[in-house]
């Protein structure tokens, strides 16, 4: 059995995408274990008395499609009223005990693979700040923010993969730090190999910033060697906090390539391989 409990405050007003995205946040983590989500149970904080509970109708709604989407049975909740609303769920999931996949297995020569692109936080941000609005983002970059992370991880499946985890609200540097120390071992980023959401890099260079940032900078400040020159815009997107991320993969590097390669295939478009594992102190190298 695998559980988590995850929730979120809302990425965007819409509330429908809001309850489509903490659901796949939540879901992710069973996922990236290697295990198959059964039940959820819904986590609500809503300020009842200041807004409509059609807002609140439509948050649920869109959890439980994705709930549905996944598999498994949305079997109840629990709500408290709060003076922000806050949702995500409580899921629960199966894995064979020899067949869990952890941050800490990646091995030295294995490489590197991100299943979404980075950037989320900026965005969000920049949504709420009025720089960028609902639609500049909903057709091309939602999408693939609500995406369940279970057709990356049933396709990789299908090969070998010594490790894994989801990219969340650390991001990817401070997540690949946990892989590195788990792992006992180095990793190397490719900063031109990372996909990164259309209009991430504008906002910080347009002044948006992200709450996370200097936290997630500090959190990997000590164990962190870049390599090449990058200017203070590029930098940010590496601490940039993820909502409802993709999938870190570290996979044999015979593997890598016809992994992307079906990953692409089974609709994970963005799919490509960041990186890969070096023996040395852990840590995190950007060339």
């Amino acid at each position: 059995m695998v559980s988590t409990v995850d929730f979120i405050t809302p990425p965007v007003d819409d509330p429908y995408w809001f309850g489509q995205i903490a659901a796949a946040n939540a879901i992710s983590d069973v996922y990236s274990m290697g295990g198959r989500p059964l039940t959820a149970l819904n986590l609500v904080m809503f300020p009842s008395k200041y807004l409509d509970m059609g807002v609140l109708r439509e948050i649920l709604r869109g959890g439980n499609d994705k709930v549905i989407e996944a598999g498994a049975c949305l079997v109840g909740g629990h709500s408290v009223d709060d003076e922000e609303p806050k949702y995500g769920l409580s899921v629960n999931g199966v894995v064979h005990p020899s067949q869990i996949v952890t941050n800490a297995g990646a091995r030295p020569g294995d490489a590197l693979i991100l299943t979404k692109p980075l950037g989320t936080g900026v965005l969000f941000n920049s949504v709420r700040s009025g720089k960028l609005t609902l639609g500049d983002i909903e057709r091309e970059i939602l999408p693939s923010v609500a995406a369940l992370n279970g057709a990356a991880m049933q396709t990789a499946l299908q090969s070998t993969v010594h490790g894994c985890t989801d990219i969340t609200g650390f991001g990817i540097l401070g997540h690949l730090l946990e892989v590195a120390q788990g792992s006992k071992a180095r990793v190397m980023v490719e900063y031109a190999a990372l996909p990164f959401y259309p209009g991430a890099r504008d906002m910080y260079a347009k002044g948006e910033t992200t709450g996370s940032n200097g936290a997630n900078r500090e959190l990997v400040g000590n164990h962190l060697d870049i390599q090449t020159a990058l200017t203070k815009v590029e930098e940010e997107l590496l601490f940039d906090p993820q909502t409802s991320g993709g999938l870190l993969l570290s996979v044999p590097p015979d593997v890598a390539k016809p992994l992307v390669e079906k990953l692409h295939a089974n609709g994970v478009t963005y799919a490509a391989r960041i990186g890969e594992v070096e023996a040395g102190t852990p840590g995190i190298t950007v060339r």
